[in-house]
């Protein structure tokens, strides 16, 4: 099912998911170890989710969270490859957030939820209302 997505609704979306990351980076002695160690890599999937979502406004959400996956699961394989000039750049706050430092297989994981967490996110509102998912 296509459905047109609000662009001022995933850009307010993709900023609470930014602000919900950070927050937990400061929150992580609160936060139980278990949870803290996957919640920053869920929320930045969800994040590509919703910034797919407000780019490709017309896409099936399926379409939207398979190129989303696809993405997160690039960068993490990205990290396996170690050259000063992107290690350089992973050393900067903004190139650490988006590119990562190292790969795990535990973060592909938590992207895959992140995404989910993304899907359920924008179906529910269909599905409440009775309308036919595809």
């Amino acid at each position: 099912m296509s459905n047109k997505r609000n662009r001022l609704l995933y850009g307010f979306m993709i900023i609470i998911v930014i602000a919900l990351g950070l927050l937990s980076r400061r929150m992580n002695n609160i936060i139980p170890d278990f949870l803290n160690t996957y919640l920053g890599d869920a929320l930045w999937a969800l994040m590509v989710f919703f910034i797919f979502g407000f780019i490709f406004i017309d896409a099936e959400t399926k379409k939207i969270a398979l190129i989303g996956i696809l993405f997160c699961y690039l960068i993490e394989l990205s990290q396996l490859y170690h050259a000063n000039w992107i290690d350089n750049i992973r050393r900067t706050t903004l190139g650490g957030l988006v590119l990562g430092y190292g790969f795990l297989w535990s973060d592909l994981l938590a992207y895959t939820i992140g995404i989910g967490i993304g899907v359920i996110i924008e179906l529910l509102p269909l599905k409440l209302r009775g309308k036919n998912i595809k």
